[in-house]
C-alpha cells in the first residue's frame, strides 16, 4: 500500500472517524431525539429473531471488550502479570474466534430475517440493511485475520496493532508506520471498523448507547396489588 495511502487510512482517518462518532452522535441526540431508537420488529418472526439477536449481541460484546483490553492496555501491563506475548495472542485468536463465530450466525439470522420476510423488508431502510451488511464484512474480515495470526504466535504482529492503537489515542505521531507492513486484511479489517464509526451516529447502531443496563438491578416496581 502507497505510503500516502497508509498515512492518510491509518494516521488520519481514524481522528476523522472519531470525531465524526462523537460529534454526529451528540448532534443526533439534540436535533432528532426521536429517531434514537432501534425501530424494532419484533412481532414478526420472533424466534428467529430472539435466537439471532442473543447470539449476534453476546459475541459482539466479547469481540468487542476483546478489542478494547487487548489493543490498548499498555504492553507494560501484560509484562507485569507474567502475560507473555505469545499467551494473548493465543487467548485472542481462541476467544476472538469463537466468539466471532457465535456473532456470524447470529449476524446471519437477523440478515435472513429482514431480507427474507416480505413484511420485515418492506419496512426496513436501505441504512438498516447497509448496517448489517458492513457488520457482516466486517465480521468476516475478522474471521479471515485468524489464520494470518495463528503464523504469527510469537506475538509480534499483535504488538504492532496494540502501538498503532495507543499511538492514536494519545496522538501519537507516524502511528501508520507501525502497521505499515501487515497483511492486506488486517488493514481492510481496520478501515471497515472506522468506516462502522463513521456510519455509526446516522444509523440504528446508536441504541448500543443508550443499553439498559440499569433494568437489571432496578427494585421490583408494583404495577398492581395483589387482592386480599
Amino acid at each position: 500500500m502507497p505510503h500516502f495511502l497508509d498515512f492518510f487510512l491509518f494516521q488520519i482517518l481514524p481522528y476523522i472517524a472519531i470525531v465524526t462518532l462523537i460529534m454526529g452522535t451528540i448532534l443526533r441526540f439534540d436535533r432528532d431525539p426521536y429517531s434514537w431508537r432501534t425501530k424494532s420488529s419484533q412481532l414478526l418472526r420472533r424466534k428467529q429473531l430472539v435466537v439471532g439477536s442473543i447470539l449476534f449481541h453476546l459475541g459482539i460484546l466479547v469481540v468487542l471488550a476483546g478489542h478494547v483490553v487487548g489493543l490498548l492496555t499498555p504492553i507494560e501491563v501484560f509484562d507485569a502479570l507474567g502475560i507473555s506475548h505469545r499467551a494473548k495472542q493465543i487467548l485472542a485468536i481462541m476467544l476472538g474466534g469463537i466468539a466471532g463465530v457465535f456473532c456470524l450466525v447470529g449476524l446471519c439470522l437477523l440478515l435472513h430475517r429482514r431480507l427474507f420476510d416480505a413484511r420485515i423488508r418492506k419496512n426496513s431502510s436501505w441504512a438498516d440493511i447497509m448496517v448489517l451488511l458492513l457488520l457482516l464484512i466486517q465480521l468476516v474480515l475478522g474471521l479471515i485475520t485468524i489464520p494470518f495470526s495463528m503464523a504469527h504466535l510469537d506475538g509480534h504482529e499483535m504488538v504492532k496493532f496494540m502501538n498503532w492503537a495507543q499511538h492514536i489515542v494519545t496522538f501519537g505521531g507516524n502511528a501508520h508506520l507501525f502497521i505499515a507492513d501487515v497483511a492486506l486484511v488486517f488493514k481492510l479489517h481496520i478501515v471497515f471498523g472506522l468506516f462502522i464509526l463513521v456510519v455509526f451516529p446516522f444509523t440504528r447502531l446508536v441504541h448500543a448507547l443508550s443499553a439498559p443496563i440499569g433494568y437489571v438491578i432496578r427494585p421490583y416496581q408494583i404495577v398492581r396489588k395483589r387482592a386480599k
